[in-house]
């Protein structure tokens, strides 16, 4: 009896938890979360303090209504740049490109960039795209935004060195690379911050807490739970954040599609004070 019991407990446990899932899945997690993070840095001017960068990337198949609407948020929210970081579309065979355009009506200061993903085939079509609409390509190089401001757009580990090359010594520098795993494959002395995407926060989580996800889809990520979402550290120790996309890859359980703006801080007397 005591075994039919706990059994009986156990199954119930498990239905409970499995329910919590599926609401989840079908609630939160088809809400877009906006995620305001402070980043502190000795390496961030004056002229620099307080300077706000929205990042989004892996639209994916996301409809242009639930595009437009982020658009229209960040529009009511001061923004300096808006960086788009790849996997603007789920299927190379696919010809809608509308997320380029959608996105490219976003209010900003300093413009718009954009750095490819995995899923932004052909290139050529890509590039007109961003040409078309007026948003500035950062494949495999840098722009200074400011005097003491580079960012760098890279897809693999051994473009780094090159795009960073042309920064100078005092210039925060900001690197947006789509996968997260090329920051453990070559060194990335010299940058300040990276932002990645590609790994969907785990897409299938267990209480937001790990994804096996990753162990069964190859080439998703080498580095285990590393880089599921938030921050992380690359190889010799810059700060990553992952952010978890927008798109509507599905299902999405405790991994809740987001916008993340970054506002960059000074601090002379921490440094660096980030995960």
């Amino acid at each position: 009896m005591k075994i039919r019991k706990r059994l009986k407990n156990f199954v119930a446990l498990i239905a409970i938890i499995f329910l919590i899932h599926i609401v989840h899945a079908l609630t939160l997690d088809r809400i877009i979360q906006y995620v305001e993070i402070p980043f502190y840095s000795s390496r961030v001017s004056e002229d620099l303090d307080g300077y706000r960068i929205a990042f989004v990337a892996d639209t994916h198949d996301i409809s242009a209504e639930r595009l437009e609407r982020v658009v229209a948020r960040l529009n009511e929210t001061d923004i300096d740049m808006l960086l788009v970081g790849g996997d603007i579309r789920s299927d190379i065979t696919d010809s809608r490109w509308y997320a380029i355009e959608i996105l490219s009506r976003t209010e900003t200061t300093d413009g718009i960039f954009a750095s490819p993903g995995n899923h932004d085939l052909p290139r050529s079509r890509y590039f007109s795209e961003l040409r078309t609409h007026g948003v500035t390509d950062i494949f495999n190089n840098g722009i200074h935004i400011h005097e003491n401001f580079y960012i760098v757009g890279v897809t693999a580990p051994w473009h780094i060195a090159d795009a960073v090359s042309a920064a100078h010594p005092d210039d925060f520098v900001l690197l947006a690379v789509h996968i997260p795993d090329v920051t453990m494959e070559t060194s990335t002395n010299g940058i300040d911050l990276i932002l990645s995407g590609h790994t969907h926060g785990g897409q299938v989580n267990f209480f937001g807490l790990w994804a096996p996800y990753f162990y069964f889809t190859d080439g998703i990520t080498m580095h285990g739970q590393r880089f599921r979402e938030g921050w992380a550290k690359s190889a010799d120790g810059v700060p990553v954040y992952v952010t978890n996309g927008i798109g509507t890859y599905f299902p999405r359980v405790f991994a809740r599609p987001q916008v993340v703006i970054i506002t960059l801080r000074r601090d002379v007397q921490r440094g660096i004070s980030n995960p």
